[in-house]
């Protein structure tokens, strides 16, 4: 036989002839795109400036390479090759953005969407799927138009935004304050420094007390709180009761209402005393002057409401005697100045202002807010004013320079209370983020966070102990008073000042914390529904709060 017609013989683990062809083109494929390579580096080094020519085996700059590759990475594709790659990049980011497009699954309701695309409803064997998918098409490609043209509009107002940064100069500017401001700041920092030196004299003369009286007069302040029950109930008007007020003798109680109406109660009888009609929406604030009820030529309290007016009444009078205008919104909160010479207002416009009360002429516009403001507090000596409001930011102002001297930070939403110490330099914040923060003003820093409620917290108000209107202070009768033998009882008193303050809120709780340590030392439970604001008798014998529920509510220790 011949060798032509010789069966091939196979052994195993060799390869067969159209393997090794197969190898032998996959080498000689391999060794062109290299030469390939090579040449077009070659090219590429040729056409950069200053560039030497590659030769076989020189040595080639690899930084030099890469700044040419940066420059000419498209030059090794070609046009058409280029082309399909944006095209299969643009369909992958079509795709992409159609995914996350809401497709309705009502056949109607897809071609009402194509017809206001101004496309055709249907087409030539097009069924209710088909449709959907042509929406989603359509939809994609518009999405994509829209964000390629504001990337373009973005892009030319950021380089117009960088320019006008280049040119502007940043600088402080001043409002020229009017006459009667100027002689109001001076006024006002001479009256705080005469009530600074006495409460620094009267804190010092404080320190003197024994410790154990002082062990003493604490155990029985928590027995007293913890020991405290409501006392009296009363409805108070046809609608929510926004705010309450008690009179500096401690023995009348100013109630406000959603529906405008103001009314004066004795207490402990919760006899109504008189009605005063003026405002004609909700009440917002309410706030008795200093010396209210020793004269009869004196204003006795202030309100403000939503109908953007704030009144100053008399307690003899039914309607108002004043009426401060300005505020072009809601007036949610007004303040005394300790002199009694000024008002403090905070509004919805998302300033505050400062009112002369005798000429009825606003002395102070102030803005700094980025939201309404909601809440404002004179601190006792009367020098520094606090506010806040929906933005969260609680904000210190020195009213004898005009100046922020202090932002109080760390409530996660809007502050609706707040209130200051006796001591002068702690401040109490409510947030409708559920807690109670306490601001040291030495340290202008959150030093406590109280998680005090269940729900938001509306009103905060601190014990202020006032010896001027309170000649006979009354104390529980288990409450010993006796210390070390010499202190009577009014010194006791004092040194209860600001030793608890009341938190209220939506939780229908009104909580009584020790200052100090702060700590529960009582629940109130009584309103059915949100708690709106809560205050405390200049004299310790009640606290006052009041509800959605449209009554009010006094409680005090169980032996009265």
């Amino acid at each position: 036989m011949s060798n032509s017609g010789k069966k091939e013989r196979i052994h195993f683990g060799t390869l067969e002839k159209e393997a090794v062809a197969h190898a032998k083109r996959k080498r000689e494929e391999e060794e062109e795109h290299d030469a390939m390579s090579t040449t077009v580096v070659d090219s590429l080094l040729d056409i950069s400036e200053g560039a030497v020519p590659a030769r076989p085996g020189a040595h080639i700059d690899l930084d030099q390479l890469d700044e040419v590759m940066g420059d000419d990475e498209e030059l090794m594709l070609t046009d058409d090759a280029l082309a399909t790659r944006r095209r299969a990049m643009a369909e992958f980011d079509r795709k992409r953005i159609a995914r996350t497009i809401a497709i309705p699954t009502n056949d109607a309701h897809v071609k009402d969407a194509l017809r206001q695309n101004e496309q055709p409803i249907c087409l030539f064997g097009e069924d209710a799927g088909d449709r959907r998918d042509r929406l989603r098409y359509i939809l994609s490609k518009i999405a994509i138009e829209r964000r390629d043209a504001g990337s373009e509009q973005q892009e030319i107002e950021d380089e117009d935004m960088k320019s006008d940064d280049e040119d502007e100069v940043q600088e402080i500017f001043y409002t020229e304050g009017s006459e009667a401001l100027l002689h109001a700041r001076q006024n006002i920092a001479k009256q705080s420094l005469a009530r600074a030196e006495q409460r620094v004299e009267r804190q010092r003369e404080d320190c003197k007390v024994d410790l154990a009286a002082v062990r003493c007069l604490r155990q029985n302040l928590v027995a007293q709180l913890t020991n405290y029950t409501i006392v009296g109930s009363q409805v108070g008007d046809d609608r929510p009761l926004s705010r309450i007020a008690f009179a500096p003798n401690s023995r009348q109680l100013l109630v406000g209402s959603w529906s405008g109406a103001i009314k004066l109660w004795d207490i402990p009888g919760c006899k109504m005393a008189r009605l005063f009609r003026g405002h004609t929406d909700r009440v917002g604030g309410l706030s008795f002057h200093p010396h209210a009820g020793q004269s009869k030529s004196c204003v006795d309290f202030a309100s403000g409401a939503s109908d953007n007016e704030i009144f100053l009444w008399s307690l003899e009078k039914d309607t108002p005697v004043g009426n401060l205008k300005g505020h072009q919104s809601r007036v949610v909160h007004v303040d005394h100045h300790p002199g009694g010479d000024y008002l403090g207002s905070a509004s919805y416009d998302g300033s505050w202002r400062l009112w002369d009360i005798a000429t009825e002429q606003e002395l102070l516009l102030q803005e700094g807010h980025s939201r309404e403001v909601f809440a404002l507090r004179f601190q006792c000596d009367g020098s520094l004013v606090a506010t806040a409001g929906l933005d969260g930011i609680g904000r210190i102002w020195d009213l004898r320079s005009g100046r922020s001297i202090a932002e109080l930070e760390g409530h996660a939403k809007e502050i609706f209370g707040l209130d200051w110490s006796p001591n002068g330099y702690q401040l109490a914040t409510g947030s409708a983020d559920n807690t109670v923060r306490i601001f040291d003003l030495r340290k202008i820093a959150s030093v406590q966070q109280i998680p005090a409620h269940k729900s938001m917290v509306t009103d905060v108000r601190f014990f202020h102990y006032d010896s001027t209107q309170c000649s006979e202070p009354r104390v529980s009768e288990d409450m010993d008073t006796s210390g070390d033998g010499n202190e009577d009882m009014s010194v006791h008193k004092r040194l209860c000042d600001g030793q608890y303050l009341a938190t209220a809120s939506n939780d229908g709780l009104i909580n009584v914390w020790t200052a100090g340590d702060w700590k529960l030392q009582k629940s109130l439970a009584g309103h059915v529904g949100k708690v709106l604001s809560v205050d405390i008798a200049r004299d310790g014998s009640y606290i006052a709060s009041t509800g959605f529920d449209k009554t009010f509510k006094l409680w005090a220790a169980d032996k009265i």
